[in-house]
């Protein structure tokens, strides 16, 4: 399950963030992301000693990433030199089996919904204009990916992320999707439980930096 969970959250997150599909390697995958600071980052699908060290052992650029479904303190035990464990960036592997509600955005506030290239934007303004909360997601066959769901601090505990997170799953719904799927920081993670999402793995987020 939680194998099959990774790499459709993979998948997404590639066609969400716009970055190459994801391309086979011996111990998982990887994603060519081309920032500053993350270069690229190897997402195994499975935790073992053999998978982590192959995976890191491979990689010679600087701020290249390596995601794994499993504890981070675990993780970190298996790494070679130059790496580290960044649990600032260590998140929860969650899903959920969608279904429609039929959300109303909280009063003062208005949504928009926008499809470009795949991937589906929900942007919810205050009456002033101003962006209140976002989300995205790509829908892959029967499942879709989520991914940065954003309320803004000066619009926080006024149930706009969960508008957000219905919304989407909405939209994910009307298009055939049946499972919804995501990496939650830990305050995500808080919010998406109450929705009903299910936490099934750690990501701990290890980064090359010799």
């Amino acid at each position: 399950m939680v194998s099959h969970l990774v790499s459709t959250w993979v998948a997404g997150w590639a066609v969400s963030r716009g970055t190459p599909p994801p391309a086979v390697t011996p111990w998982g995958l990887y994603l060519e992301v081309g920032l500053p600071d993350q270069v690229g980052r190897h997402v195994l699908p499975e935790a073992s000693e053999f998978a982590v060290r192959g995976a890191a052992t491979s990689v010679t650029v600087p701020h290249t990433w390596l995601k794994v479904p499993m504890d981070p303190d675990e993780a970190g035990a298996w790494l070679p030199g130059g790496w580290v464990v960044d649990k600032e960036e260590t998140g929860h592997l969650m899903a959920v089996d969608l279904c429609a509600t039929d959300p109303v955005a909280p009063e003062g506030y208005a949504a928009t919904v926008e499809t470009l290239e795949g991937v589906t934007y929900v942007r919810v303004h205050d009456a002033a204009g101003e962006l209140a909360a976002k989300g995205q997601m790509a829908v892959l066959g029967e499942a879709t990916v989520v991914d940065r769901v954003v309320t803004e601090e000066a619009h926080r505990r006024r149930g706009l992320g969960g508008f957000v997170m219905r919304t989407l799953a909405d939209l994910a719904v009307d298009r055939g999707a049946a499972l919804g799927v995501l990496g939650a920081t830990d305050d995500g993670r808080a919010l998406y439980e109450t929705l009903g999402w299910k936490t099934h793995s750690p990501l701990a987020a290890c980064i090359y930096r010799p």
